[in-house]
């Protein structure tokens, strides 16, 4: 950028803030707030400049980086304030009716304020017009930083220096780093033997002793009062066993790691390092916790108690598996020594690479070891989590991913670091390792957790499959992502710039989404949600059966509500979270589209749903028939109602069915209903005694109402029978059919008490024409008689088979068909 662009873009911007300071009701913009924008334009242009010389270091860009963000965080803020008094004044000017055109008047009292309402949106509005250019400058400044310090990166990664095996760079390496030891120690011995550090020493000699008798206790005695207190935690339950072991576990590592630092203290305060000794004894307590943590990371891995190993190994050779991540941790302590040491005195390159390569080396031989030892327990390992289900072995999957990668750094690395590319090597080898370690400290900590849910809910090692464990697995990898993208080499910078975008939210149309309106959103609408349901069951629970609204209607009622509270909810969470309702009508026309081709089933049962809960033709509880169907409606939703039938299975019906179809409500309003018992009696009973006697039966029963009075009519005179029919009101249809038996069997009994027959059916068959059988008669056998139709002997009628008697449908009641008619 030429620097006459940018005076004339500062002298237009100052021109724009003075314009706003001008005016005396612009209370945001006062002096503090212009010298702030003043120190804003020093600060832009210094970092244009810089940008542009690109001759800074890393270090001074991140620094200027920084301060940058700190001014594009106020401008953010800034592009928001006064946005309610904004939308109000914009609605009085909107209010005012459209502006007359040129040469057109108004009466004047409008027109005085419609002028001062537009100067004092103008004024509003200057600082959110200064901020949002302000915040697009920063923001462009910021990312220039970035785009220069990722470039660098990557071109220190690609960089090819000396290569670590050429015999010509040994000597001079030895000589460095024994030249750097050669002068802390000298430093130190210096530092033992001069007067001021006895004086120091004598003078600090209770302190001293207290932090030496500290970390001596603390590292002597810390893993048996770990065990002590793991005893006595013990007290509160022998279920959380899993959850003491790993609290002793975390014990035997923290206390410790305060001895060391308790020592690291003593050293300093007793002065006898000298600055480069002390430099690196900033960095000791932290190399103490890496080396603590792999061994309790291995102590925690591989054992017995844990059946998914991260590396799996055979049950013989854990102690060697542990011992390879000790030197894990020792090597990384080494090589990030070797980096510290590096920032203290200036070290040639080659000296770099001939002292990182044994160490990339002997890490790389230590994953290629662990990846062997593993590797005849690896598929059992794979086949049992199969069998576990797909989360397991998704997870599977990964721990697996991960140690093939690996296993192939460990191989790719050693080789880079031969060629020269020994930043390549490094910045390959040691993020797989803490990659693997962290990947391991998840696993041991979703087992934690999982235990501590066990013995909270008394499942016990059952929680470790549960969903809750589940869910710790995906919360914990959630929260790693950032961690393994550090160790990847992303910049705090980039994660800050990721976290901040994320906050910032994204524009879709004239709205702006934000995590801020999601949460405000998803807060309002679970209030209002649980709100909704509270009062659903107040009124399910407690109201509406104190009153007579029946079952139906008071299940209408609550569904009802339900869906009212919904809307209600969704439509002040969205209102409270800032969202325009105006954009929700380009969704509300894709819908329309979508219901026009597909939806309009969908659609056709919601409102059919509607129907039903306004209308209640249909409601809970009623006994119907729909389609074929016979049975209780059970539920009733917007899209379908559930029909439980008497041989207890549902049926989901479309709502709309219910309200095109044909429906017969047996229980619509009342229960009340009639039941109708035919039965037969045979000619010659007197029909008036049979008459009484079902009359009688009728009144008897207990379901039976007298009011209207069951009748009995007879029906008339059947081919076979006098039929006679009851007819009675029930209190409850429901009960009809065991009504119709109760009053069947009643019916048998005095029947055969009375001596009243029930007739069969009987059929007399006639036979026309005989002569015909006669000529188609066969000769009669020798020594047999003769017997002629006419002359045989009338058969003497049995009682038949009602389950033999088959009619011929073209014969009428007289057992004439047609064909002889």
């Amino acid at each position: 950028m030429t620097p006459i662009i940018t005076a004339l873009r500062n002298l237009l911007l100052g021109l724009v803030l003075v314009t706003g300071l001008a005016v005396p009701a612009l209370a945001q913009l006062t002096a503090e707030s212009r010298a702030y924008y003043q120190n804003w334009l020093k600060t832009a242009n210094r970092a244009e400049e810089v940008i542009d010389a690109s001759r800074a270091s890393s270090a001074a860009l991140e620094a200027l980086r920084k301060e940058l963000t700190s001014y594009r965080q106020r401008f953010l803020e800034a592009r928001t304030e006064n946005g309610d008094r904004i939308k109000t004044l914009e609605g009085q000017i909107s209010a005012l009716g459209k502006a007359p055109e040129e040469g057109e008047s108004e009466p004047e009292d409008i027109a005085r304020l419609r002028a001062s309402l537009e100067e004092q949106l103008r004024d509003l509005k200057v600082p959110r017009i200064v901020s949002e250019e302000a915040y697009s400058r920063a923001n462009g400044l910021i990312s220039e930083i970035d785009k220069i310090i990722r470039e660098r990166r990557t071109r220190k990664l690609l960089e090819r220096g000396p290569s670590p095996l050429n015999p010509e760079h040994w000597p001079g390496a030895l000589r460095t780093l024994s030249r750097s030891a050669s002068s802390i120690w000298n430093e130190t011995a210096s530092r033992i033997g001069s007067a001021t550090t006895a004086e120091r020493i004598q003078n600090s000699l209770p302190a001293l002793l207290l932090l030496l008798a500290i970390a001596a206790f603390l590292l002597l005695r810390g893993r048996p009062w770990a065990h002590a207190a793991g005893d006595y935690l013990r007290q509160f339950g022998s279920s959380g066993r899993g959850v003491w072991g790993f609290v002793v576990s975390l014990l035997e590592v923290i206390l410790p790691f305060i001895g060391i630092i308790c020592l690291a203290a003593a050293v300093e305060l007793s002065g006898i390092l000298g600055s480069r000794g002390s430099l690196l004894l900033d960095y000791v307590p932290g190399w103490a916790l890496v080396i603590l943590s792999f061994h309790w990371l291995g102590n925690q891995l591989f054992s017995n108690r844990l059946d998914n190993d991260l590396v799996p190994v055979q049950e013989g050779r854990l102690n060697e598996t542990r011992l390879m991540v000790d030197i894990l941790a020792v090597i990384l302590v080494m090589q990030d020594a070797l980096v510290k040491l590096e920032n203290i005195e200036t070290i040639p390159s080659s000296v770099h690479a001939v002292a990182s390569f044994p160490l990339i080396t002997a890490a790389a031989l230590v994953l290629l070891r662990l990846h062997r030892i593993g590797a005849k327990r690896r598929q059992k390992q794979t086949a049992d989590t199969a069998e576990d289900g797909a989360i397991a072995a998704g997870a599977n999957r990964i721990l697996a991913f991960a140690r093939r990668a690996s296993y192939l750094l460990g191989f790719v690395s050693p080789l880079l670091a031969a060629f020269g590319y020994v930043n390549a090597a490094e910045a390959l080898i040691y993020p797989a390792v803490s990659t693997l370690a962290l990947l391991a400290a998840l696993l041991v900590f979703q087992r934690f957790l999982g235990d501590v849910y066990g013995w909270l809910s008394g499942k016990g090692s059952a929680a470790q499959e549960s969903l809750f464990a589940v869910l710790i697995g995906f919360l914990l990898a959630a929260l790693a992502l950032p961690l393994l993208a550090l160790i990847w080499g992303a910049r705090v910078a980039d994660m800050t710039e990721l976290w901040s975008r994320f906050l910032e939210g994204f524009q879709i149309g004239g709205t702006r989404i934000s995590p801020t309106a999601f949460l405000t959103f998803a807060v309002v609408f679970a209030a209002g949600y649980a709100l909704t349901r509270l009062i659903q069951g107040s009124l399910r629970n407690s109201l509406l059966p104190k009153t007579k609204i029946d079952p139906g209607g008071q299940n209408a009622i609550t569904s009802g509500l339900g869906y009212v509270g919904i809307f209600l909810s969704a439509l002040i969470a969205i209102s409270m979270a800032g969202l325009d309702l105006s954009s929700l009508a380009i969704v509300a026309g894709a819908l329309s589209v979508g219901i026009g081709f597909g939806l309009q089933n969908i659609v056709s049962n919601f409102v059919s749903g509607i129907i039903l809960l306004i209308e209640r033709p249909v409601s809970k509880g009623d006994w119907i028939e729909v389609g074929g169907l016979m049975g209780y409606v059970r539920d009733i939703s917007v899209r379908s109602t559930r029909i439980e039938t008497f041989d207890r299975t549902d049926v989901i019906v479309p709502n709309s069915d219910l309200i095109s179809g044909t429906v017969t409500n047996y229980t619509r309003g009342n229960t009340v209903g009639r039941v109708i018992v035919p039965v037969g009696v045979a000619y010659g009973t007197d029909p008036r005694k049979v008459e009484a006697i079902l009359a009688e039966i009728a009144k008897g029963h207990p379901m039976v109402l007298l009011n209207p009075a069951p009748s009995v009519v007879f029906q008339g005179f059947g081919a076979d029978s006098l039929d006679f029919e009851i007819r009675a009101i029930l209190r409850d249809v429901n009960w009809v059919l065991s009504v119709k038996s109760d009053m069947n069997y009643e019916i048998a009994k005095r029947f055969q008490e009375e001596g009243i027959e029930i007739p069969f059916m009987q059929r007399d068959i006639w036979i026309r024409n005989p002569e015909a059988l006669a000529q188609t008669k066969a000769a009669p056998a020798a020594g047999e008689p003769a017997i002629s139709l006419a002359s045989a002997p009338a058969a003497t009628p049995s009682k038949p088979d009602l389950d033999d008697l088959q009619q011929d449908p073209n014969e009428d009641a007289d057992g004439e068909s047609d064909a002889d008619k």
